[in-house]
């Protein structure tokens, strides 16, 4: 197991019928119930996601001011920077504004500073560079936000800067001619889920004003929709019309830059959706700026040149080959020195010889590995330059700002940031931040818990039912892409695949088969074998094959699963706990009247010259079932004895492992419908 807790949340039936009834399939209606939507307006309105309301731009804080700068630059035919991160966000960011200005008749030129030479931010070689070339006014796009020092000097060099952000904002904010960023304590914007993108967008219609705002949504949301997907926002409110519409402008693409990385990375003939994007398109994009070459892919989106941007697609998906190599290189040394030398609480690793770019996605690997948060030290002349990712609900900014006497400088946000530290104060930093997260958990573990949204039944698994899940899209944080349980699958077959990376697994569960596909897995370190059986945690999607269409799992975590007589046994501690029973484990652990029956007969005939029947719950349970050639349910013999005991038929004494049990002569009927316990089971039954 991956995690150490599955938690499965339960379906509303009433909800679930209705939803039913609404014309929604048992798969989709059960997931959106157990989600908590269940009425069919409430189904309607999260699955008509571009009909969400984008709130006013001119809401933002500092907005106007930003407004009334930008419309002088170009009216003046000032020179504009738009300088930018080198993620997606940054780079998707970057382009928008860049194209917005340009087709306006705007002098605009992009900047993004080379990850490895420059780093993250403004920084005064670039603002002294640019001052150089003669730009007048600098805007930031997700990033920014710190940069105090940064902003004074472009002042003093006669540089105006417009902040656009979206990270967390420190005490004091930059001395710019205005600040946007929906995260200011003071800004009133209602949404304050916008990345880096969506921000840029806000600016780029509050800019054109009302008319001409819907036609310039239209021209660059598929940019926005890409950064937003990729930088991983809450897929709520805003967020969703803006993912959504975009989407559409991605199937089929009208962005040349778009059109070939889709082809090139094999999504030609596949629907452009936010999984897509996220697993398969944002990769390629980012490998541009891990690698230190953002430009690349600032000019694909940029270009107007089809075999250029063929060209340029190529480079991105070999950069991204590159980086995957060294990402499983710096992975592998990371967890070999961390079976050597292991870390609690949090892992903080520190090397020379690692590529910058990279260590954010080693770190978010590890991260998960390893069930806590990980920071990714890259050394250099005395100096580190640091990439974190978190785990369990860690807030990382909140944790460096309380260390920040041992930091040069850092930024980011709740899941991911970066950092500056002198080498010789890493010790003292990575012994403050298992400190912090140790007292942030109180002492305990961080959680490693996988929320589930329904367990299925595998009829319902059709390639319809799967195929109308497309309609919860965009999916991302707050409407996340559905999580399925499929409980005691048997695995008929198990082949290594992809060179050895990967598990493919062939799957029985009450006569359907099914293919099922766990990325960087093997059998053997799971204890699988073909015969076994398993419980499944799984994304559903359809696999396309030669114009044969199926549905196949993608594993999410994946546990051997206990036998029949190991389900029983829980349902009847958890009874005897006092917790609360579903009404399957109550159905199934209230006795019928021949379990009564058969029992009692049973101990009639062993207490023949003897007062005391004494034997393990199991054993009694199956000489029972022989006797009466009834199923043999441990579980609910002892409920049954539990029942007689209290209805005064026999006086039961429990030892460690068994149970001695003595009949009583009763000369009157009694009733054991009239036992608390089974009145306690039929109660749940009833609501």
């Amino acid at each position: 197991m991956k995690y150490r807790q599955w938690q499965v949340a339960a379906p509303c039936p009433e909800g679930r019928l209705a939803l039913e009834q609404a014309g929604l399939s048992p798969l989709l209606a059960g997931l959106l119930s157990a989600r908590g939507v269940t009425s069919p307006e409430d189904a309607r309105r999260l699955l008509s996601p571009s009909g969400e309301p984008i709130p006013d731009p001119m809401l933002l804080r500092d907005m106007d001011k930003a407004v009334r700068r930008i419309r002088l630059a170009l009216e003046r035919g000032e020179q504009i920077a738009v300088y930018g991160d080198y993620d997606v966000d940054g780079i998707t960011s970057t382009c928008l504004l860049t194209q917005f200005f340009t087709a306006r008749g705007g002098r605009a030129i992009p900047y993004i500073p080379s990850r490895l030479e420059e780093g993250y931010g403004l920084n005064p070689e670039a603002v002294a560079y640019l001052a150089r070339q003669g730009v007048a006014l600098i805007i930031t796009v997700d990033c920014g936000i710190t940069a105090v020092e940064e902003t004074a000097l472009a002042n003093s060099l006669g540089i105006d800067v417009v902040i656009t952000d979206h990270h967390a904002c420190k005490d004091v904010l930059p001395p710019a001619a205005a600040v946007v960023d929906p995260h200011r304590p003071d800004c009133p914007y209602p949404f304050k889920g916008l990345a880096g993108v969506g921000v840029a967008l806000m600016l780029a219609l509050a800019v054109a004003g009302p008319q001409e705002a819907p036609g310039i949504f239209d021209e660059v949301c598929d940019l926005a929709a890409v950064g937003t997907v990729a930088d991983v926002m809450p897929m709520t409110g805003a967020n969703r019309a803006i993912v959504s519409l975009g989407l559409q402008k991605l199937d089929p693409p009208r962005r040349l830059g778009f059109a070939s990385l889709i082809r090139c990375a094999g999504l030609e003939d596949k629907p452009v959706t936010s999984v897509s994007v996220g697993y398969t398109l944002a990769p390629r994009i980012n490998a541009s700026g891990r690698m230190g070459q953002a430009e690349v892919a600032v000019e694909l989106f940029l270009t107007k040149d089809p075999a250029r941007a063929d060209e340029l697609a190529a480079r991105l998906c070999e950069l991204n080959r590159t980086r995957q190599t060294i990402e499983g290189e710096i992975f592998q040394q990371c967890v070999q020195s961390l079976d050597e030398h292991p870390q609690q609480g949090a892992i903080v690793l520190a090397g020379s010889q690692w590529h910058q770019g990279v260590v954010g996605i080693v770190a978010s690997r590890l991260a998960e590995k390893y069930a806590c948060p990980c920071f990714m030290i890259c050394l250099d002349g005395g100096m580190g330059k640091g990439s974190c990712r978190s785990w369990g609900d860690v807030n990382l900014f909140e944790l460096l700002s309380s260390c920040s006497d041992l930091l040069e400088n850092f930024g980011g946000h709740a899941l991911a940031a970066g950092f500056t530290v002198r080498e010789d104060k890493i010790p003292a930093l990575a012994l403050t931040l298992r400190s912090l997260v140790a007292e942030r958990c109180h002492g305990k573990e961080l959680p490693s818990v996988l929320d589930i949204d329904l367990a299925v039944a595998p009829q319902h698994l059709t390639v319809e039912a799967v195929e109308s899940l497309e309609l919860l899209e965009p999916c991302g944080t707050g409407n996340p892409r559905p999580v399925f349980l499929l409980q005691g699958a048997q695995v008929h077959t198990m082949t290594q695949v992809g060179r050895g990376r990967h598990l493919k697994l062939r799957l029985e569960s009450r006569g359907v088969s099914l293919d099922a596909i766990y990325f960087s897995s093997q059998g053997a370190e799971l204890g699988l074998f073909p015969g076994c059986r398993a419980d499944v945690v799984f994304y559903p999607q359809i696999n396309d094959f030669r114009g044969m269409r199926s549905v196949q799992l993608q594993v999410v975590d994946l546990r051997l699963a206990p036998s029949r007589a190991q389900l029983e046994q829980a349902i009847y501690d958890k009874y005897r706990q006092g917790e609360l029973l579903t009404c399957e484990e109550a159905r199934f652990l209230l006795p019928e009247r021949r379990d009564f029956v058969g029992l009692y007969r049973w101990l009639e005939r062993q207490s023949t010259g003897c007062t005391v029947v004494e034997d393990t719950p199991a054993r009694i349970a199956r000489a029972v079932s022989r006797a009466t050639r009834q199923r043999e349910v441990p579980a609910r013999t002892m409920l049954c004895l539990e029942v007689l005991e209290e209805r005064g038929l026999i006086e039961l004494n429990r030892r460690t492992d068994r149970v001695q049990i003595i009949l009583r002569q009763v000369e009157h009927k009694v009733d054991l419908e009239a036992s608390d316990i089974i009145r306690r089971l039929r109660a749940i039954l009833d609501n």
